[in-house]
């Protein structure tokens, strides 16, 4: 294994009038993120409801309306980014797209290379608002793929928050898990905060977590956005003893670090604690709960 240079981003919601003017804008985030010497850049969650942005307010500031009128940009969406990761030779994880399937939308979140080929990951577990939709389904299967000599996997925003299908996804050999998330409140902010660090913990292996950032006021779905990017690590010897590797602050707008991939697994020989070798300790046949009454002494 070798290492990558990843770059998050801290993604300030725009209102773009066209497409043209998201793929610039898309264009020049990313020139930015391979100047600072990444190899692998993140988007974050929700990133298409951007484009609502280019239709009458009316549409902008419904949520079922623009889902509909957003399709029209999908194909567009896909040889934009195809046609950057090629051009700035990074893998790019392009965010998410909310995308019709058979008349329903999916959370779908692609990553393209720079070779010309593309994957995606649609989220398996829908938040509140997602459910409250009522048009949102959630995915139906869980992926791991190559980045180079490295495997890796993708867990939208709310999945981090989920051990199994993550921990599914590294023993498939994942030891990068690129998120896109989107929170409104501090509440969110920290729950997937917590989740990466966890996941992380439990697996050994690095997150890398792109947040949204700003107001849209116009959109149902962007309207607040809260959180920083960061890029996560287990917490033990020769590595942050927060987990923390890079993390944006003030108007920086990417988090970027150099992971390497070799070092991580080296770790393991001279661990503190082993979580990820560790893992099926906590099933222990026959072992239940028992309540028990406190004996006055």
């Amino acid at each position: 294994m070798s290492a990558l240079t990843v770059a998050a981003a801290r993604y300030a919601i725009g209102a773009p009038r066209s497409f043209a003017e998201f793929a610039d804008r898309q264009r020049a985030w990313l020139q930015e993120a391979r100047a600072l010497g990444a190899q692998v850049a993140v988007l974050p969650e929700y990133l298409s409801l951007e484009l609502a942005a280019t239709f009458e307010p009316a549409i902008a500031g419904d949520l079922h309306a623009s889902l509909a009128a957003t399709q029209r940009y999908h194909a567009d969406w896909c040889a934009l980014f195809a046609g950057l990761a090629c051009e700035t030779g990074m893998h790019v994880a392009a965010g998410t797209f909310l995308l019709d399937v058979g008349g329903r939308y999916r959370n779908r979140a692609y990553v393209f290379a720079p070779d010309g080929g593309r994957l995606w990951q649609d989220k398996l577990a829908l938040t509140g608002f997602e459910k409250g939709a009522r048009t949102i389904e959630p995915g139906d299967a869980l992926k791991a793929f190559a980045i180079g000599p490295v495997r890796a996997g993708v867990a939208v925003c709310y999945d981090i928050e989920f051990p199994l299908p993550v921990r599914a996804q590294c023993e498939a050999g994942a030891r990068l898990l690129l998120v896109p998330s989107c929170t409104d409140t501090e509440a969110g902010a920290t729950r997937v905060r917590v989740g990466c660090l966890a996941r992380a913990l439990e697996n050994r292996c690095f997150v890398v977590q792109s947040v949204t950032a700003g107001e849209a006021p116009w959109s149902p779905a962007l309207d607040v956005n809260t959180g920083e990017a960061a890029i996560y690590a287990p917490m033990d010897v020769g590595l942050p003893a927060d987990g923390v590797v890079a993390r944006t602050t003030g108007a920086e707008r990417w988090a970027v670090a150099r992971l390497d991939f070799a070092a991580l697994e080296a770790s393991r020989e001279r661990a503190q604690v082993a979580n990820d070798r560790d893992w099926p300790a906590q099933a222990r046949p026959g072992l239940v709960v028992m309540f028990q009454e406190v004996v006055p002494l």
